[in-house]
């Protein structure tokens, strides 16, 4: 070996060498994404956390940087801010230790930390906060997570999956405008593009009714970026000379006639009975509204600005010897032809027992007008135990009722899931769908369902979006999955998972526009909205 030869090989050992000393010797590490929304207005604390075991050897690691590397695609332009919190030993108080500097440059993000790392094991705690005017279509995933230590060392940590960070509006928060909840969302597009929100005003507290509740609705003319002051679109008041505790409406469900530019929402209300009541069981058989409940519609033909004064039309669609009839909730559709339909629910004693231990059948069905809303007739159950529903009309011009299924609160096998039926005659007859019981698992919830003509790959072809909490027992995940075959199949390369954190769990989507689907879902106690571009939920399927 000559002399040149040898001290190119020292040189390679020295660098070696000195590459070896910057790793610290820490005995484990790891880091911990919270797959939850990043809303906007709010901190998002406790988001992420690295996780560090440093052995009993004397040595004190002094933290001085964070970097946080984005993957490909990834926007990180909508954060404001990074803040780190740091405990030692399980301790339950974090000690802040940044100053909220934040260098975003390259597709990643340096944050200044100071905190001594020594023997024990540490938590760091990352919050975000984004900008108040972040785009809702935006989002980014975290690569890997570098931490820089004073005397030279770095540790470099790879989350355990990748998870896409969105932002979301806050629209109806817990306790605003003096209302304890907001719960039972639904949502449509209009011909100009404005965005109606509906849901319950639930002032006093979260119970269902009979309580003191309204319907609210919300509007947004910019694709959901900002929404408008709420209104009170549905308020019975002091009806029949009860309270308005004992006047309750509730649980909407909201359609849009794209061919005469009406806006419909539908409620439930009932009059009397008692705040300690639960509607669903204090409704009985007849039609007055002190006896059951009634199937109560208003119309705005301005794009949501003003609305009509309540139509009842229980006495067009209700058997007297029904227990109850009510709407979706959620949303309806307009077919091709023009005809306006609700997915509704009605329970009846028809000599066969609920099979979850309840007194009455309950079966999913549609409410439809073929004259514009002028008149209303009711199809037939789709599927005994089965309540909240959607409908989408598919290709074929058949309707789907996706339905959540009661008797599921009992069964945690592959059967647990959305039943599914398919109807050619507006619910004279049900066929039920190859997928029912199997394709969609719930933890015995409402659910989401909507249909558009997307183009893939040069073509236009109807893809059908579903939302749900994706679990068989908890109300957790809520997720947006995607179907290309009619609801055959539902891909798990095609679904996008928005929030892990349990919520109250019912959801409406819309399509903001052709590229981008929109959600509203609750969580506890409040409403949030994201949006996800259709190019994400297609994913591998495009060319």
């Amino acid at each position: 070996m000559n002399k040149f030869s040898v001290l190119f090989f020292i040189t390679i050992l020295f660098f070696a060498c000195v590459i070896e000393e910057k790793v610290p010797e820490f005995s484990a590490s790891s880091i911990h994404l919270n797959r939850v929304p990043l809303f906007v207005g709010r901190e998002n604390p406790d988001v992420l956390q690295v996780k560090i075991s440093v052995p009993d050897t004397g040595k004190i690691y002094q933290l001085t940087t964070t970097i946080l590397y984005f993957t490909e695609n990834s926007s990180p332009s909508i954060l404001e801010s990074v803040k780190i919190n740091h405990s030692k030993n399980g301790e339950e108080q974090f000690e802040p230790i940044t100053d909220n500097g934040l260098q975003l440059k390259d597709n990643k993000a340096e944050i200044d930390a100071t905190a001594e790392i020594g023997p024990g094991n540490h938590t760091l705690s990352f919050g975000f906060q984004v900008k108040d005017d972040a785009i809702l279509t935006e989002s980014f995933s975290i690569q890997h997570v570098e931490l820089q230590f004073e005397d030279g060392s770095v540790l470099n940590l790879e989350p355990e999956s990748e998870f896409a960070y969105r932002p979301a509006n806050v629209v109806r928060a817990a306790g605003q405008d003096n209302c304890d909840t907001y719960r039972i969302p639904g949502m449509v597009t209009t011909n100009e593009g404005t965005l109606i929100a509906v849901y319950d005003n639930r002032y006093n507290n979260s119970k269902d009714l009979q309580e003191d509740i309204d319907v609210g609705m919300s509007r947004s003319t910019d694709g959901g970026q900002t929404w408008e002051p709420m209104r009170v679109i549905m308020d019975m008041r002091e009806w029949g000379g009860n309270p308005e505790c004992l006047n309750g409406i509730g649980d909407p469900a909201v359609l849009y006639d794209h061919t005469t530019g009406t806006i419909w929402v539908a409620a439930l209300w009932i009059s009397g009975f008692s705040e300690k009541d639960m509607l669903w069981w204090a409704s009985k058989p007849g039609m007055k509204p002190t006896e059951t409940g009634q199937f109560v519609l208003v119309k705005s033909t301005d794009d949501g600005l003003t609305w009509s004064d309540p139509i009842n039309i229980t006495e067009q669609i209700k058997d007297p010897a029904w227990q109850l009839l009510f709407q979706g909730p959620g949303r309806g559709i307009t077919l091709n032809d023009g005809t306006l339909v609700f997915p509704a629910q009605f329970k009846a004693d028809i000599g066969q027992k609920a099979l979850d231990g309840g007194q009455y059948t309950a079966h999913s069905t549609i409410v439809y007008s073929k004259d514009g809303g002028e008149t209303w007739q009711i199809g037939t159950g789709a599927k005994p135990n089965t309540t909240e529903a959607q409908v989408v009309q598919l290709a074929d011009g058949s309707l789907m009722l996706n339905m959540r299924d009661d008797l599921n609160r009992r069964v945690k096998d592959e059967t647990n899931g959305r039943a599914v039926a398919v109807t050619s005659d507006l619910g004279k007859t049900w066929t039920i769908h190859p997928s029912s019981n199997s394709a969609l698992p719930e933890p015995n919830c409402m659910a989401s369902l909507i249909a558009a003509d997307v183009e893939l790959n040069g073509e236009k072809q109807q893809i059908l979006f579903f939302s749900n909490p994706n679990d068989k027992e908890a109300r957790i995940n809520m997720t947006i999955k995607t179907s290309f075959d009619g609801g055959h199949t539902w891909p798990e390369t095609n679904q996008v998972l928005l929030n892990e954190n349990p919520g109250f769990g019912y959801s409406c989507m819309t399509m903001v526009d052709e590229n981008t689907v929109g959600i509203l879902y609750e969580g506890a106690k409040e409403l949030y909205f994201q949006k996800v571009p259709v190019d994400e939920l297609l994913g591998n399927v495009m060319n």
